[in-house]
């Protein structure tokens, strides 16, 4: 049998219940459109909360950590080699933050290929002084052009630019809430004291606002030169190295690796923020189960429609088999209706999706603690509308095989008797 004369029979069951087959369409339309929509902004809003954190965490951290000596005095002696040793208030080894040789570290990872990029770094604690009040803080000594290219730095810089803390010696971009407590604007100087009780005056230059309030309530930051001259510490002088990597997903082997071969601690990113890998993949899976729950209900739809159809059509089907129609062609019919309805509400719920999510796009979104964001965020990845159409059609396909495989087995002699 002809594939046209198929269709055409198609087309007219379609048109002869064109309501109920406009009610499927719609169906399968909102579907498809709900389903790209949620996905878009479930992932866009994934993206923006695992960029407060992931991007701006390094995928390898190089320190020196704190921690007791690896042999207590009483190991060292023979006598007690075979005890077992109950030792406590363990204090911990007389070691310090820098981390050693680092000029060789630099330039071993700068020939690494598999590394992006790397953001030497160091801290320093000290106190901002508010006439007798003194705050605690922790100023970063950064290099603001790795920070800005491997972490996003300029994008939660406020009123100054980045690249000024190169330029200006003794300058400081203050977190937003320690400005906000000092009632510091941009342009005045105000006074830092270091742990050790020197005294230094820094230049405001810019606000810095990270969307975490407790961290910007002690955080600051200033460039290498300056922190190392609080700290009193030479041109070498360096407590971690931030390693971002061209595959994040080979970190933790390469940590392993680099602890190894500097003899150095080194953390992963996936060790460090586990909990937010978590999260991000656990609102996936619900919007991902959402939407595609929102399909199979479109598929029981066209299912219900097509099952009323073909108790309807009983005769049409008696008289097109009594005429020489097969079974397979019977069966071809409705796969065809119910094929027609999945790609014609796909196709519409594409485009209505799209306009959902710029709809989404285009909502002012406004938050203390994300001052850059202006709008809510919404993925527009090709990946879902793919997926949305893909599923759409099988859902639709299936929904309208059972069916056809009912109408295929109707034997016209008995349907015509009945008559």
């Amino acid at each position: 049998m002809k594939f046209k004369h198929i269709f055409e029979i198609a087309k007219a069951l379609l048109l002869a219940r064109s309501k109920q087959t406009l009610v499927a369409a719609i169906g399968v339309t909102f579907s498809v459109a709900f389903f790209i929509s949620l996905l878009g902004f479930m992932q866009g809003l994934n993206t923006l909360l695992d960029g407060l954190v992931l991007n701006r965490t390094p995928h390898i951290r190089l320190y020196n950590d704190t921690r007791p000596s690896a042999q207590q005095p009483i190991e060292l002696d023979s006598q007690y080699k075979d005890y077992h040793h109950f030792i406590h208030s363990i204090k911990p080894a007389n070691t310090r933050k820098e981390i050693y040789n680092v000029e060789n570290i630099l330039k071993k990872l700068n020939s690494d290929k598999r590394v992006y990029g790397i953001a030497p770094k160091l801290t320093a604690q000290a106190f901002y002084n508010l006439g007798n009040i003194e705050l605690n803080g922790i100023i970063n000594g950064i290099d603001p052009m790795q920070e800005a290219r491997l972490f996003n730095f300029k994008n939660y810089v406020l009123d100054g630019d980045y690249m000024d803390l190169q330029n200006r010696p003794n300058s400081i971009i203050l977190g937003r809430g320690v400005a906000d407590k000092m009632l510091a604007n941009k342009g005045d100087v105000i006074q830092v004291t270091t742990i050790n009780g020197d005294h230094f005056s820094l230049k405001v230059i810019g606000f810095f606002q990270s969307g975490s309030v407790e961290l910007d309530k002690v955080q600051s930051f200033v460039s290498i030169a300056t922190c190392r001259k609080l700290l009193k510490k030479p041109s070498t002088y360096v407590s971690d190295i931030q390693i971002k990597l061209k595959d994040m997903n080979q970190a933790p082997a390469m940590a392993k690796e680099y602890a190894s071969l500097f003899k150095i601690d080194a953390e992963d990113i996936q060790t460090a923020n586990a909990q937010f890998e978590t999260g991000s993949s656990a609102r996936t899976i619900i919007s991902f189960a959402v939407g595609i729950v929102l399909l199979i209900v479109a598929g029981f739809g066209i299912y219900n429609i097509l099952n009323m159809m073909i108790y309807e059509k009983m005769d049409t089907i008696a008289i097109l088999k009594a005429t020489g129609y097969s079974g397979a062609d019977i069966k071809k019919i409705f796969i065809a209706i119910s094929l027609s309805i999945g790609i014609a509400g796909a196709i519409a719920g594409v485009s209505l999706g799209l306009l959902f999510s710029l709809l989404i796009d285009s909502i002012a979104f406004h938050s203390a603690a994300l001052p850059t964001v202006k709008t809510y965020p919404v993925d527009y990845g090709m990946q879902y509308y793919a997926i949305a159409i893909i599923f759409a059609v099988a859902t639709t396909y299936f929904a309208g095989w059972f069916p056809s495989r009912k109408a295929s087995v109707v034997d016209p002699v008995e349907i015509i008797r009945g008559k």
